[in-house]
This record gives structure tokens, sequence and C-alpha cells, in this order.
């Protein structure tokens, strides 16, 4: 396993700042963030560390040396839009650069992408799965014959009203993972695996390792505060950030030495990425950096070089 963190956390810095901070904490890896360049559509949206449209021979050389330099090395390229939104012209966007993003990986010499699968939230899972059987067949193909694999991320994108009732994400359940690669059963489609999804959503963030253990490519940590006051107030019905909050390893719910000890009886052997969405150390660069620091001196013991 290698130690990281998610460069979406770091909008202001370039890419070799990003290298070099990460150096100079003792990070092994990042997953650098591919979104297309322009306005953000939300938070932890809109960054663009590598732009995979404007990659030749020269940046992709660029890109390759950095990581000698810093001996940080890429966990994957990462972009998480809505591939299933109900409006025709956002989802073909996202879809086009989702393969943008694959195309870019496969240049650069990498074999991981992660993203969401999307949902059109006013829908149920079933009035969605047609749609889904339909966008990502053809999409896992198309990475299955670039060498990438594509890891999806468990997070429901049900945080604020404009993703409620369903959220933007339809990958949010053991049961609903089965069920994706009962349908599409490709080696290349897997999960980017977050216990702190399964926290909130009152689940065991145990079990689905073991379960799962084959397809799990990439992990974020990400750690979560149970609010349980306000949950007694408003019930799980609630728009989800009234009763928690994100916070980084080591500040929340989740036992990380139960949850590396149960990677490693699995034989997990891919990135551990750091998520920051903990406004406890500040909305500053310093305080997001300073996060980092603090999750790396949580999480180093536990994944050691």
């Amino acid at each position: 396993m290698k130690l990281g963190f998610v460069s979406a956390i770091l909008p202001e810095l370039g890419l070799e700042q990003v290298f070099e901070f990460a150096a100079s904490v003792g990070y092994k890896c990042v997953e650098v963030m591919c979104w297309p360049p322009g306005k953000a559509e939300r938070k932890y949206a809109g960054v663009t560390h590598i732009d995979v449209t404007e990659l030749n021979s020269d940046k992709i050389s660029k890109i390759k040396e950095l990581c000698c330099k810093y001996n940080v090395q890429i966990s994957g390229l990462g972009y998480y839009p809505n591939a299933l939104d109900p409006s025709p012209e956002v989802s073909e966007k996202a879809v086009n650069h989702i393969k943008n993003v694959i195309l870019g990986a496969e240049k650069l010499g990498l074999n991981q992408v992660n993203t969401f699968i999307g949902r059109d939230w006013k829908k149920s899972v079933e009035e969605n799965w047609q749609r889904f059987l339909d966008t990502w067949r053809p999409l896992v193909k198309f990475a299955e014959d670039h060498g990438v694999r594509i890891g999806i991320e468990n997070c429901p994108m049900l945080f604020t009203y404009d993703e409620w009732p369903g959220g933007k994400n339809l990958a949010h359940s053991p049961a609903i993972w089965r069920r994706m690669f009962n349908d599409i059963p490709s080696p290349n489609f897997g999960l980017n695996y977050d216990p702190s999804h399964l926290v909130w959503q009152h689940m065991d963030w145990i079990k689905p390792v073991r379960e799962f253990k084959d397809r799990i490519f990439h992990i974020h940590a990400k750690d979560v505060l149970l609010k349980r006051d306000a949950l007694n107030d408003v019930g799980i019905l609630a728009t989800p950030l009234q009763y928690h909050l994100p916070r980084i390893p080591g500040y929340g719910e989740i036992d990380w030495a139960k949850f590396v000890a149960v990677l490693r009886e699995v034989g997990y052997q891919g990135p551990v990425c750091v998520e920051v969405e903990d406004d406890t150390f500040g909305k500053t660069l310093e305080g997001r950096k300073l996060a980092l620091k603090v999750a790396y001196n949580v999480l180093s013991p536990l994944i050691p070089d």
C-alpha cells in the first residue's frame, strides 16, 4: 500500500507544487484531478492539475519527470461528474470527458481512472438502471480497450436539496455494487472505496472490504463524525449534512487500524489517498495543508514506506 492524497484539496497549487508538498510531508502518491478547464460546478470539483485534452509528448515527459524528481507516483486520474444527469447535454459532456481521462491515463502509462456512476436523482434505482447499462457498458469496454481500470467512488452525492431525494451517484451500497458487477462483469470495473460514506448511511464499513476485495482498485481515506443529537432531532430523512460532519482520518468514527488490518488481510496493495473535506481546519490553503499533515501522522504508522 502507498499513502497519498487527492489533489482536489489544493486547487491553488500547480502540479509541481502539489508533488513538492506531497514529498515534503512523506506522501508517496497523489490522485490527480483532471476536470475540464473552467469554472467549478460544485465544491471540490473543477480542479484541473492535468489537462488531459492537451497532453502531448512534451507535457507527458514533464509530468513523468516531476514524478521522478519528487519520488511521488500518480495513483490514478480523477474526474467525478454525473454521467447519468437528466440533461442530455450535461451527461454527454461528462461521458466524453471520462473517455478523455481514460485516454490521458493510457498516454501517461497509468491504469487507473476514478469517477462516479452518476444518477438522475429524481428517479429510483430501478428507473435509472437501463440508462446506467446503456451508458456504462460502452464506457467500461472503452476502458478495457485502452488498458485502464475504472474505480467508482461510493459517495451517494446526497448532501443538499438540489441532490434530493436520490443523490447523484447510483453506486452507494453493496446491493447496488453486486448488481453492477453482475451486469457488467468486466475485470476493469471496480470501486474507489471510501468507508466514510457507509458510516453516515449507518452501514458496516468493514464487511464490503472482504466481499469486494477483488473489485477494490483504489481507496479514499476520509473520516466522518455523526452528530447524534442532531440526528435524533432531524432523523435520517433529512439532508445528510444536517447530521454528519466530514473529518480527516483519526478525527471521526472509523477505526483506521482495524480498517488497514482488514485491507492487509484481503491482500490489498493499492493506493490509500486522503481526502480533506474537514472545515474544522479552516478553509484556507494553509489549513488544508495542515489537515493533510495531521492525516499523514495518523495513517503513516499503519501504512509505513
